[in-house]
């Protein structure tokens, strides 16, 4: 869905959230959590315990943040919950395995990010803006080939308006004149638009449960895009 013709044309900087945005992620969350279910499945059916890892994970967000490392600890904290502690140590080890997977993924880019980039640069300044664990996020980054493309980056620990304001009053002319695209309402277009700035969503084929919620389709500063590809000529419209 196109921004309105009477938006203010001000938009001066981009911020890229990077998982499932630039690179994909999720897929490899998926994959751990379904061997998970198949080491665990005398305890209780992949259904249920997929609700109560969900859960754990929302529990344990406040302790342990966002990332592959939280996502370990609460899959062990999920099968000792539901096995009564009663969980083999080989089964905790391969759970364990299972998290160290995702530490080392391949980065694979998705479609028209080079491209989008590359016509965007110059013309806004580009600010990566993704959480998760530090050095995970530090590796994924440097796999892309994506670094020198950003004028600055920053690796938070949550996402929250207070953040936005703060990210791009550093390394912009603040969140009024900038726009947040990434593939998850809850963490990048909700938050930054609370923040005054513009948020852009662009849907991924796979999205964590916790970062979905429903389209804020009737603010003025909401897009929503099918592909990066759209977000040159949407964001054209917003510059003088």
């Amino acid at each position: 869905m196109p921004l309105p013709a009477t938006a203010p044309p001000t938009l001066s900087a981009i911020g890229f959230d990077a998982d499932d945005t630039l690179w994909h992620n999720e897929r490899y969350f998926r994959a751990a959590q379904t061997r998970f279910e198949e080491l665990m499945v005398d305890f209780l059916p992949a259904e249920d315990l997929g609700a109560r890892l969900l859960l754990t994970e929302a529990r344990n967000i406040r302790h342990y943040g966002f990332g592959a490392k939280s996502f370990a600890l609460s899959m062990i904290e999920t099968a000792i919950e539901v096995s009564g502690g009663a969980v083999p140590a080989p089964v905790i080890a391969e759970i364990l395995a299972a998290g160290r997977e995702i530490l080392s993924h391949p980065v694979e880019l998705l479609p028209h990010v080079g491209d989008t980039l590359d016509a965007l640069a110059g013309r806004y300044r580009l600010i990566l803006v993704t959480k998760g664990d530090l050095i995970d996020q530090e590796r994924k980054l440097d796999a892309s080939g994506l670094r020198d493309m950003f004028d600055a980056i920053e690796i938070v620990p949550h996402k929250h308006p207070e953040t936005y304001r703060s990210v791009f009053a550093r390394h912009a002319e603040g969140a009024g004149r900038a726009m947040m695209v990434g593939n998850s309402l809850v963490s990048d277009v909700l938050p930054m638009l609370a923040a005054g700035g513009y948020g852009t969503h662009v849907p991924h084929e796979t999205t964590w449960a916790l970062e979905r919620a429903e389209p804020p389709v009737a603010n003025p500063r909401y897009a929503g895009i099918g592909d990066l590809a759209a977000l040159p000529a949407l964001v054209s419209g917003l510059r003088g």
